[in-house]
């Protein structure tokens, strides 16, 4: 388990629209650009084996910026295909908010980090004690079924309420800020808030009152 004297002040950063990890949660992940092959060769290398994962927004006239809150991921598994690519897994450790990028030699972006302010996340397993699991599930199925995907409806039920909320947040298809809003929100409680107000604005058809205040 990762303590806080495990996180290092500068970690490498995977900036991946859309790709949603979150504390306690797993993300699986597909390298196979050689700048990316070389951080992850680089990573195996580190006590900590973890590796940044940051949401990109295009910034007028500049590169792609990246926002200043991600989640680090330790390196708990992969695997080599036959054509050299790999297929690893990122096992949720800790929120960031980034400090500053780090100039160097590596093909890859490295960011200065500051760990402060996300004590819960390297913490047991939130509760959401106020969470109407019922309503809750009656807008999921009705958001599932407009959006024509399936899902196990048994493993769903029986899941504890952080498992199921940053399941539906890293999986459902919103698109990349709504994926940093709920990446962003301070507690499981909020998370739920965030994620039940994406599917009801989904399912009005994206019309009507904005959804982030």
């Amino acid at each position: 388990m990762i303590t806080s004297k495990d996180l290092p002040d500068i970690i490498p950063v995977f900036p991946l629209p859309g790709a949603l990890l979150l504390p306690r949660s797993r993300l699986p992940l597909h390298l196979f650009e050689p700048r990316y092959l070389a951080m992850l060769d680089d990573v195996l290398k580190t006590p900590s084996r973890l590796i940044g994962m940051v949401q990109p927004y295009e910034a007028p006239g500049s590169e792609k910026k990246l926002h200043t809150i991600g989640c680090a991921g330790k390196l708990t598994a992969f695997s080599e295909t036959e054509d050299g690519r790999y297929m690893i897994t990122l096992s949720g450790a800790s929120r960031f908010r980034i400090v500053e990028e780090v100039d160097g030699f590596t093909p890859y972006r490295r960011c200065k980090v500051n760990w402060q302010g996300f004590d819960r996340d390297l913490g047991p397993a939130e509760k959401d004690h106020g969470f109407d699991r019922t309503r809750f599930m009656e807008a999921l199925g009705r958001y599932l079924k407009d959006q024509g995907l399936a899902t196990d409806w048994e493993s769903l039920s029986e899941a504890d309420d952080e498992l199921l909320i940053n399941s539906l947040s890293t999986l459902c298809p919103f698109d990349a800020e709504d994926k940093q809003a709920l990446l962003e929100a301070p507690s499981l409680s909020t998370r739920r808030e965030t994620l039940m107000t994406l599917i009801e604005f989904s399912l009005r058809g994206g019309n009507g009152e904005e959804v982030m205040q």
